[in-house]
């Protein structure tokens, strides 16, 4: 009897016992904690697969429909024969003689040919003249073209002079010379000197030199000529 009412009397401690509305708190915690981690699974999700989607998205932008249109080619009609109309003959109306009594003229052979004969004339043909020889040319010329250029046959060489070998000094001297019909050099005129008396040795030198004219077709003439004397030491 006293273990009865020992088992009555059993009650379960304050602090064991859960308030009104604790488990629909806990509920709800649990409930957001599942909706946060599907939103986190399908966040994951979508940042995994997006890339893909969009790969797959821009390859369908890029597959366009691509329509091909034909150019309809529309043959021209053959060309309409031309009917040749044919032309109407003309017929030949005869003309009536107006002279019906008169007797037509009768010809002979000789009148219906045409005379062709043409008299015989003598024609003179005179050749006329070749045209006059060239006139010489007066006073000297340029040698070039049809004029030859005279040749050299004697040319004693100008000499140092001692200033100028004193003071080292070479180069060339350029004259021109007139040269006659004989050969002789007539005048020197230096168109390129050196100091210390070696252009007037070139002179003196040329104006002893000979040479065999220039020609102009065959004949001698007088012309200009360049010369140049090299002056070095040894």
């Amino acid at each position: 009897m006293a273990n009865n009412k020992s088992a009555a009397k059993t009650v379960t401690p304050l602090e064991n016992l859960m308030p009104y509305g604790a488990e629909d708190d806990k509920d709800s915690r649990n409930l957001w904690i599942a909706i946060g981690v599907a939103v986190l699974l399908h966040l994951i999700f979508f940042l995994v697969k997006f890339p893909e989607w969009r790969e797959t998205i821009q390859a369908e932008e890029k597959k366009q429909k691509v329509y091909v249109v034909q150019q309809v080619r529309f043959k021209p009609p053959p060309p309409k024969q031309q009917r040749e109309i044919p032309k109407k003959k003309a017929k030949k109306v005869p003309i009536p003689d107006p002279t019906p009594d008169e007797p037509e003229p009768i010809r002979t052979p000789d009148e219906m040919e045409p005379n062709l004969d043409i008299p015989d004339t003598d024609f003179d043909f005179e050749i006329p003249d070749g045209p006059p020889p060239a006139a010489e040319p007066e006073g000297p010329i340029m040698v070039g073209g049809d004029v030859k250029k005279p040749v050299r046959v004697h040319d004693p060489q100008p000499s140092y002079t001692e200033l100028a070998r004193r003071a080292r000094i070479q180069g060339v001297v350029i004259v021109q010379a007139i040269i006659d019909k004989t050969g002789n050099v007539t005048a020197v005129k230096v168109l390129k000197g050196l100091p210390m008396g070696l252009d007037q040795a070139t002179v003196d030198a040329i104006k002893r030199w000979r040479f065999k004219p220039a020609t102009l077709n065959g004949k001698p003439v007088e012309v200009y000529y360049n010369l140049t004397v090299n002056f070095q030491l040894q």
